[in-house]
């Protein structure tokens, strides 16, 4: 598949004047809308803090999701070689073929959700992704995107994951795709990420940013034992003794010591957020990519929904970092976006109720004295 169109984006150091606070006006409409309908005050819980949440971030009152669609990206990393995973770097591509044939976990959940798919190679080594063979793939299969930056990072405990030029090319596809959808129409945008190591240069770029030791933010990952968490832990410490990235250079962090596809989540996240559309973060490596975006556009955060809290430790600490608290709890520690797709039905049924959902005076049932 071809890149998306070559549509001219602001300079990335503007785009944060475009993130500002949340509308105060819409969300007190919506605030009104919601003690007036036909339940005690509060009773819905969280779909009534989601549905203040999407007018403030829409700047008007959503009342429905209509094109829903979720973006993975996905990369290879240097840092792979040195075994932080129990899995070998080539099944991140397989992965993506996978993708494309519709028959990951992330397929099935989109299509639960009704969320349209695209999939985007932003670094994979290897051969480019391809189609599959007429009659081997689901009619719903995703678009897969080449927009190949470079054939993965490079081993960071060694030289830095990318140069400060690639860095700003996978934000930039990132930001492409974003646009790219918004223009289709897209009214909710979760992202979700691939690649074998990244949950390694995740914990890297949080354990920078937030000046945390690495044992506090590095995990399992695709299912170390207690000693490859060590390990791993080990690697990432000695790394940033090596690089010593600057935490109030937040895209010098991202070059240390992170990926390809985590900048482009980034860019995507920007992207989206400064197009008004609400962002649904899946786990820890679209969280670690939110952080490094959110230190770009300060206000940032309130238009994020953290859609799960999964079983990496660092994803608790960035998300309470962020402000953010997930809507499911559910052990998940997948990625490709797939707590993302879990939580767009219940983002759905906020704005639904919203505008579904009769008041007193339209049912003819008595209010509180």
């Amino acid at each position: 598949m071809t890149p998306p169109a070559r549509a001219a984006l602001e300079p990335l150091d503007a785009i944060s004047e475009r993130i500002g606070p949340l509308d105060a006006d819409a969300m007190a409409i919506v605030a009104r809308r919601l003690d007036r309908l036909t339940k005690p005050p509060g009773s819905l819980g969280r779909l009534e803090t989601l549905a203040l949440e999407l007018a403030g971030i829409r700047g008007e009152p959503v009342t429905s999701i209509a094109r829903p669609a979720i973006a993975v990206f996905a990369g290879d990393h240097g840092i792979a070689r040195r075994g932080v995973s129990p899995y070998p770097p080539e099944v991140t591509r397989q992965m993506v073929a996978n993708f494309g044939a519709g028959g990951a976990a992330i397929n099935v959940l989109s299509r639960a959700a009704g969320a349209t798919l695209v999939v985007v190679d932003v670094g994979v080594g290897g051969d480019p992704t391809t189609a599959p063979e007429p009659g081997t793939a689901r009619p719903d299969t995703p678009r897969v995107v080449d927009a190949r930056v470079a054939p993965g990072t490079r081993d960071f405990s060694l030289e830095p994951a990318m140069t400060a030029a690639e860095t700003l090319a996978a934000i930039e596809v990132g930001r492409r795709i974003a646009a790219e959808l918004a223009v289709d129409g897209c009214d909710l945008l979760g992202v979700g990420d691939m690649g074998i190591g990244n949950t390694t240069a995740s914990s890297a770029i949080v354990a920078s940013l937030l000046d945390r030791p690495a044992r506090d933010v590095t995990g399992r990952g695709t299912g170390l034992d207690d000693d490859g968490v060590r390990r791993k832990a080990a690697v990432i410490e000695a790394a940033l003794a090596l690089h010593r990235p600057d935490p109030s250079r937040p895209l010098d962090v991202l070059a240390a010591v992170g990926g390809l596809e985590i900048a482009a989540i980034a860019g995507a996240i920007l992207e989206a957020a400064a197009r008004r559309i609400p962002v649904v973060l899946d786990g820890f490596i679209t969280a670690a990519a939110a952080l490094v975006a959110a230190r770009l556009a300060t206000d940032l955060p309130a238009r994020l929904i953290a859609s799960h809290r999964s079983a990496e430790p660092g994803h608790r600490i960035v998300l309470d970092a962020l402000g953010l608290e997930p809507i499911l709890d559910l052990g998940l520690r997948l990625g490709e976006g797939s707590g993302a797709a879990l939580a767009i039905p219940v983002i759905g049924a906020a704005a639904r109720v919203l505008g579904e959902m009769a008041t007193f005076e339209d049912a003819g049932v008595a209010d509180r004295d």
